[in-house]
């Protein structure tokens, strides 16, 4: 691919809106980050994994998305900031309180400012603008709703909210299906249906993020699909599923778990309707021709983002696609 500059070396006056989760989203972003002005691009992060312990407002997705892009999370574990120190979470063990998530002594600053800000009645929107400006963030990030939607894990002994499930039981419960409580009553964050209004030829990109826990939540907000449908721009997905497994996460183990073949190919019939176009990794280049049957283009590249490099210059290659398409278009 040659050398690619980090910094912002091109323009996309269309506007691209993403749909992201926590790691393998954030990665995504940190590649656009380099390439595109901060206005050029939406991110909408999904809120579904929110949930209050110890009495304070934890938005994983959200965070680990700033944190990420102020170059301040920690690479190994991909969530939480970098150079941690877990004094108040030992001493809580110590006391025989809850410890089964971990809150890292400045990760909880972020928490406790932030439920204070909520209770005074501050959005989610305007608590995670002010945060990401105060760590030299000026990516546009916003959470898909302010009004509050859980992800529930349907088990095979009981129902779980994703936190318990991902985090306390490390996804070892038997997965049988999902819901999203509240998501029905959630209003679609009004900064979403702006930009699209305001960029009517946007592209729209889910980043390859856990489909079930990630991007449906967000897809399932009331009105916000046909918003995003709306847009003249592209609809492409990034596939977390790369030789039939996921880079991180339980994606692949809920697809068994729930009979879905864990491949590319069965994230394209998840996403049909949706997308446009699947963007696949080298590895799975043998289902070109299926997915394409199904009426989905292809895009073959390398998804694996282990580098900075990697992430810019899959960055640009989903850029270069969009703009092929506007190309082919006229």
């Amino acid at each position: 691919y040659g050398y690619v500059p980090l910094t912002n070396v091109r323009s996309h006056s269309n506007g691209l809106c993403v749909l992201s989760g926590g790691v393998g989203g954030a990665k995504l972003v940190v590649g656009l980050s380099k390439v595109l002005k901060s206005t050029e691009f939406l991110v909408v992060v999904n809120t579904g994994d929110d949930f209050h312990h110890l009495g304070l407002k934890i938005c994983p997705d959200i965070d680990t998305v700033t944190y990420t892009l102020a170059d301040l999370v920690d690479q190994e574990r991909g969530w939480g900031l970098k150079d941690e120190t877990w004094n108040f979470l030992n001493n809580l063990k110590g006391l025989g309180g809850d410890g089964w998530f971990n809150l890292g002594d400045k990760d909880l600053a972020t928490h406790v400012e932030r439920t204070q800000r909520l209770a005074r009645g501050d959005t989610l929107t305007s608590v995670t603008k002010a945060f990401a400006s105060s760590l030299g963030v000026s990516s546009m990030i916003v959470p898909m709703t302010n009004d509050p939607v859980s992800t529930i894990v349907e088990t095979s002994e009981e129902h779980l909210a994703f936190q318990h499930y991902f985090v306390r039981d490390r996804c070892l419960p038997e997965v049988k299906g999902f819901h999203f409580h509240g998501i029905g009553a959630a209003k679609s964050n009004p900064l979403i249906s702006e930009y699209c209004e305001g960029n009517n030829n946007a592209a729209i990109v889910l980043a390859p993020s856990n489909p079930f826990v990630s991007i449906d939540p967000i897809l399932g907000v009331p009105g916000l699909k046909d918003r995003l449908l709306s847009v003249k721009g592209p609809k492409i997905a990034i596939s977390p599923i790369i030789n039939g497994g996921a880079v991180k996460g339980p994606a692949a183990k809920m697809m068994e778990e729930l009979g879905i073949p864990s491949t590319a190919m069965a994230i394209a019939n998840h996403y049909k309707g949706f997308i446009d176009a699947l963007v696949i990794d080298h590895s799975d280049s043998k289902l070109f021709e299926e997915i394409e049957d199904t009426g989905i283009k292809v895009f073959i590249t390398n998804t694996v983002m282990r580098t900075l490099e990697n992430k810019v210059v899959l960055a640009n290659e989903c850029l270069n696609y969009i703009d092929q398409f506007w190309e082919d278009k006229w």
